[in-house]
């Protein structure tokens, strides 16, 4: 008689590797326990499932799915990349920090996992007060055309205003971009954050602590003294007529741009450009991973997720 319990489990530890594996990341136990899909379970029966050397390879510390034994070696290559970035994604992350109206400034994407190549770009989410999104916008753009200037590809595509961070868009690659962000500064709004979109429990139940923080880099505490005279001035009348202005030119025209795409919309509350797509083709490549292995099956109820992929062998 087939145990439910473990075989969810088993299938659930399998597809958190298969989630990593879409980006070359291998995980050690204790990742695979934190960032495990849609159930709840210890460390110790993580541990246990991701003894099943018919799933699992394991490069010590590293467990991978069977035959992907090579991206330990691309992890390893990426952290040493990562770790020559993040000295300069805390330095502009904190000029992003102290532009008018910024409340958070958080890394995304590859570099807050340590999963990052030369050249790639810098991922930021940006939290900006009500009104003024669109000039925050303008501004660190500028900031990221300075960058630019010594070979940083800074992309701040993410902003939302404090009226915004309930998100709309419920799904595990935008669960594992909440849970894996490192807050360089608002750690209020950070916690805000995590605290109306506690969804992402119900696919990552085990993620919820801070994660670590890069060596040498911390949280700003305080907003700049010349933040704050920016933020007098600005709030002027024409403040709102340059908000205006700017926010109805370039949703105009990234409207224009970008093709119809649950990752892209322009709002006075948020800014999401993702012009490649980027998640859906996440969902995409795990959805194929998942059917190379078979493991979208079974096909008849009462059989396993091993028995299912071992009768499929068979007759290969």
């Amino acid at each position: 008689m087939l145990d439910v319990s473990s075989e969810n489990l088993l299938r659930s530890v399998f597809h958190t590797l298969a989630y990593s594996d879409v980006f070359d990341y291998p995980l050690t136990a204790g990742e695979v326990y934190y960032y495990l899909t849609s159930m709840r379970a210890s460390l110790e029966e993580v541990t246990q499932n991701l003894a099943d050397q018919t799933l699992f390879a394991r490069v010590e510390p590293y467990f991978t799915l069977r035959g992907r034994e090579g991206i330990v070696e691309t992890r390893k290559r990426r952290s040493e990349t990562a770790k020559r970035l993040w000295s300069k994604a805390a330095r502009y992350g904190r000029i992003l920090a102290r532009l008018p109206f910024v409340r958070m400034v958080a890394v995304t994407g590859s570099l807050a996992m340590n999963n990052t190549d030369e050249g790639k770009d810098i991922d930021f989410m940006i939290v900006t007060m009500p009104g003024r999104l669109w000039i925050c916008r303008g501004l660190s753009l500028l900031v990221g055309r300075f960058a630019k200037l010594e070979g940083v590809n800074l992309c701040p595509n993410y902003l939302v205003t404090t009226n915004a961070l309930e998100l709309q868009e419920q799904s595990l690659y935008v669960a594992h971009e909440l849970v894996q962000m490192i807050p360089l500064s608002g750690m209020e709004m950070y916690y805000e954050i995590h605290r109306l979109n506690d969804w992402t429990a119900n696919y990552l139940p085990n993620a919820n602590a801070l994660p670590e923080m890069p060596p040498g880099v911390q949280p700003l505490q305080k907003r700049a003294m010349v933040q704050r005279i920016l933020e007098i001035f600005l709030s002027l009348p024409f403040g709102d007529w340059l908000e205006k202005w700017e926010m109805d030119r370039k949703i105009s025209r990234l409207t224009r741009e970008q093709s119809a795409s649950f990752e892209s919309y322009f709002s006075a509350d948020v800014c999401k450009g993702h012009i490649d797509r980027h998640g859906e083709n996440i969902v995409t490549a795990l959805a194929v991973r998942l059917a190379s292995v078979r493991a979208s099956y079974p096909t008849d109820e009462g059989i396993s997720l091993k028995e299912t992929i071992a009768r499929l062998d068979q007759v290969r």
